[in-house]
């Protein structure tokens, strides 16, 4: 073999390694941006002065329903207590924070009176079958894939407004791996 074949195929090869690199350097990027987009669309959080409200989100209601329910987590980064006090949004007449729980094999749901503490350093969540909100008087029926407003009101770190992502109705939004 000639010096000159072996330089012109270590060229081509050259060539050739350095297209796949560059190929392989877009692709790993295109898929960078993907990951971090999607992190950026899943992410879905909310502060009010030492409070992160945490994937708001509600499930989709059937025609004619007059109630929808609110979930999310609260988290207290702070170094004293504060409690949700109100909520208000304008898919609703009213808005209510209540505790379902079970007692001698019943299953019981109460309003909350005096607001819900969210602990220094702690968390609190809104899911299913423990505290959670009541849209009461529902406007309008909650689509899956819409998104509404509501307005927490808090005793120390003050009001935050707040969008409810609108799930499938058999969702669990997510909060299945939340705990009180």
């Amino acid at each position: 073999m000639s010096h000159s074949f072996l330089i012109a195929a270590g060229t081509l090869f050259d060539r050739t390694l350095c297209r796949f690199q560059a190929r392989l350097g877009i692709v790993a990027l295109a898929f960078a941006l993907v990951f971090v987009g999607a992190q950026a669309v899943l992410a879905h959080e909310f502060k009010v002065g030492d409070l992160e409200i945490e994937h708001p989100w509600s499930r989709a209601t059937p025609a004619g329903a007059k109630v929808a329910g609110g979930y999310f987590t609260i988290l207290n980064k702070g170094s004293a207590a504060d409690r949700l006090l109100s909520i208000s949004s304008d898919v609703s007449d009213k808005a209510e924070l209540h505790q379902m729980g079970v007692k001698d094999g019943v299953m019981t749901m109460r309003p909350v009176d005096g607001g819900l503490e969210i602990p220094a350093g702690g968390k609190v969540a809104l899911a299913p079958g423990g505290y959670h909100l009541m849209f009461i008087g529902l406007k309008r029926q909650p689509k899956q894939g819409e998104k509404f407003a509501a307005t927490l009101t808090f005793e120390k770190a003050g009001t935050v407004s707040v969008e409810f992502a609108v799930e499938g109705m058999g969702e669990m939004g997510g909060m299945d791996d939340h705990a009180n």
